[in-house]
């Protein structure tokens, strides 16, 4: 079973990363079977998202129920088959039932979450309802204001950003690591329909571009978009400044449904001795 990890642990360790010039992979994970198998497939880092439950479930990418909850409830699971990776809790801070961020982050910390990430993120909305969610002190900057706290608290902080002003806004805050989101990530059974290749590149190195202007040593990585596939961060790289990618879907739904319809397909192709 994993142990909480300190902030300055986890950054060292993702820069040694870097150093070496291998790329930072962070792992969606929201079943321990998923999480067991990306710590031995050496992943840096493991995400656990309340939407994951529904990728699990077979679904395309979707919230289910109380965010920070599922959340909380799901790192037990995770850190039981964990050895030594860092384990990184999607906090939803605009959750109207839980206004005082303090006593939130403090939950997700007694869990043994050794680090959040703003998720789920009223930056994945339209401008008009992420002004309404402002007016009423539950949009972007609540994110912003929980990573600030998070920081302040020596927690280490990842954010999901989909444009270079909330990316400058949460490099101000201190995040330790920027992810560009290119999008809803497509490919598989239930894949979005999103951006090319070349509007996913322009879109990960403008957040990046954002986030260095603040912060010169922040780590970027890029998630999402028309990047789904090992083979798709060879491009990513080539074209972007991004350190490493963050896989959700990428992680533990496509390679779960190639893999169940590959053995079976197989276990079919066998014929019975007598036949």
């Amino acid at each position: 079973m994993t142990s909480v990890l300190a902030r300055a642990e986890i950054i060292d360790r993702l820069k040694d990363t870097v150093s070496q010039g291998r790329p930072i992979i962070a792992s969606g994970a929201s079943a321990g079977i998923v999480a067991k198998c990306a710590e031995l497939g050496g992943t840096d880092l493991l995400i656990v998202y309340s939407t994951g439950k529904s990728r699990i479930m077979g679904l395309p990418t979707t919230r289910l129920g109380d965010s920070n909850a599922v959340t909380l409830q799901m790192c037990e699971e995770i850190s039981n088959v964990v050895n030594n990776t860092p384990i990184i809790g999607g906090i939803e801070a605009t959750d109207p039932t839980r206004l005082n961020l303090d006593r939130l982050l403090t939950r997700f910390l007694d869990a043994g979450y050794s680090g959040v990430i703003n998720f789920p993120t009223v930056g994945i909305f339209d401008a008009s309802y992420r002004n309404r969610r402002e007016s009423v002190g539950l949009g972007f900057a609540r994110e912003v204001e929980l990573m600030a706290l998070a920081r302040r608290r020596d927690v280490f902080t990842m954010a999901y950003c989909f444009n270079p002003e909330d990316a400058a806004a949460m490099a101000k805050a201190g995040v330790d690591c920027m992810i560009a989101h290119a999008g809803p990530t497509r490919g598989g059974l239930v894949g979005f329909a999103g951006k090319n290749e070349d509007q996913g590149c322009e879109t990960v190195n403008r957040i990046i571009a954002a986030s260095r202007q603040v912060n010169p040593d922040i780590i970027c990585l890029a998630h999402g978009g028309p990047f789904a596939t090992p083979e798709d961060t060879k491009l990513l790289y080539s074209r972007t400044e991004a350190q490493g990618f963050v896989g959700a879907s990428s992680i533990e739904r496509i390679p779960i449904e190639r893999a169940v319809i590959d053995v079976v397909k197989q276990f079919k192709s066998i014929s019975l001795a007598n036949s």
